[in-house]
């Protein structure tokens, strides 16, 4: 027998992003985003009001970095979702995180974060149905600590995901098949 829910945000796992940007003065501002995802092969798509400093930030410099965050710095992305830049100029500063400068785009890169994607803003969407904001994939990293033979082993990265359920993290390190080949056991039934 199911059960009606009082939730309409309820698909899991939904991802835990860290976007990052630059403030005016060049400082670093991070913050939390579960609503996020790739809008299509090489663009995400993050859904975001224009009322975050991040978005302000990201319509002012043009880009932006999205990083996966991981089981070991769970404290670190939550603190980017409970404390808003508009009002914590130090934000950043406060977790203890370091960063640097992106390769190919005017944006942070923050360290501890193993896998990184580095976007150049392409627009803002607000109308009807409007996603948000929406960015070009320019480059990706990863951290080496996360890579087996020249490739990014996703159990490594610990990757962590929201669950809107009970608004808890949980670490999404386990392989269990694989994409494209396993369901063609059922292709000739």
């Amino acid at each position: 027998m199911r059960k009606k829910l009082d939730i309409t945000e309820g698909i899991f796992p939904m991802p835990v992003l860290m976007v990052a940007t630059y403030n005016e003065d060049g400082s670093v501002n991070v913050m939390n985003a579960a609503w996020g995802t790739m809008q299509e092969r090489g663009n995400v798509a993050l859904n975001l009001t224009e009322s975050h400093k991040t978005v302000k930030n990201i319509k002012a410099t043009g880009a932006f970095t999205v990083s996966i965050a991981d089981a070991a710095h769970v404290v670190e992305a939550d603190y980017f979702g409970v404390v808003s830049g508009n009002s914590v100029s130090n934000k950043f500063e406060n977790s203890r995180l370091t960063a640097s400068k992106a390769e190919m785009v005017n944006a942070p890169v923050i360290n501890e974060f193993p896998l990184c994607l580095e976007c150049e803003f392409i627009e803002y969407q607000s109308e009807g149905y409007g996603c948000g904001v929406i960015g070009k994939v320019v480059n990706v990293t990863a951290d080496e600590s996360v890579m087996v033979d020249g490739k990014i082993d996703m159990s490594l990265v610990n990757a962590i995901a929201f669950d809107p359920y009970t608004h808890g993290y949980y670490k999404v390190t386990e392989r269990v098949g694989e994409a494209f080949k396993d369901g063609l056991q059922l292709k000739n039934n």
